[in-house]
């Protein structure tokens, strides 16, 4: 038969090509970045996207101290955790989460404030978890993941 075959093509974790890149958040608004950043580590830029599978790439974020919100969110956005215990309830404002990053005993490249942001844009499951991992945050411009080659993508080109 001389017909065309129309088959879906489903990714798994050996066909993937996984990359790194670094995205400069200087200037940026905090939710638009991270909204951009959820993607591309879900891989829903790629053209063999698959919902179950970690296709995306491995995200380096520079500069994460000059990113900026717009209206008083610095002061009056509020996020809420819990501990677990009764009157556990806890809450920070996003000025507060910037202070917490530079504590020196956080693990390198884990920055309170986008971490909690992005994981509220990635799927509530294990892939989730496993894809909030590909996300490493950094207050300045040097990273220590050159041995990677990561290329660098203009954020503001991404819709």
């Amino acid at each position: 038969m001389d017909t065309l075959s129309y088959k879906t093509i489903s990714a798994n974790a050996e066909t993937v090509q996984k990359e790194w890149v670094v995205v400069d958040a200087t200037d940026q608004v905090l939710g638009r970045l991270c909204s951009k950043v959820a993607k591309i580590l879900r891989g829903k830029y790629k053209p063999c996207f698959t919902p179950h599978v970690d296709c995306g790439d491995n995200v380096i974020i520079i500069n994460a101290d000059k990113v900026v919100m717009t209206g008083k969110k610095w002061t009056d956005k509020q996020y809420v955790r819990y501990t677990g215990y009764p009157g556990g309830q806890r809450f920070a404002t996003p000025q507060m989460l910037m202070k917490k990053s530079y504590k020196r005993d956080l693990k390198p490249g884990m920055h309170p404030l986008f971490i909690q942001t992005i994981k509220g844009m990635l799927p509530k499951n294990r892939l989730g978890a496993k894809l909030l991992k590909n996300v490493h945050i950094y207050n300045g411009s040097e990273h220590p993941h050159e041995a990677q080659q990561p290329k660098v993508i203009d954020i503001n080109k991404l819709k």
